[in-house]
């Protein structure tokens, strides 16, 4: 069973979006998808740094 989604509403700084998209397409994902996968390899080194 895939893992709830929900929905949220950010607002980033453009040059941001535009790297992060460039960097989405390299890896064959949608931003979203690529967002979701940097901020959980973010949060799981800061869990891991404690």
């Amino acid at each position: 069973m895939k893992p709830l989604k929900v929905k949220v509403s950010l607002t980033l700084d453009e040059d941001l979006v535009e790297k992060a998209k460039v960097l989405a397409e390299d890896c064959d994902r949608s931003l979203s998808q690529y967002i979701n996968l940097v901020l959980k390899a973010h949060i799981k080194a800061l869990e891991e740094a404690k």
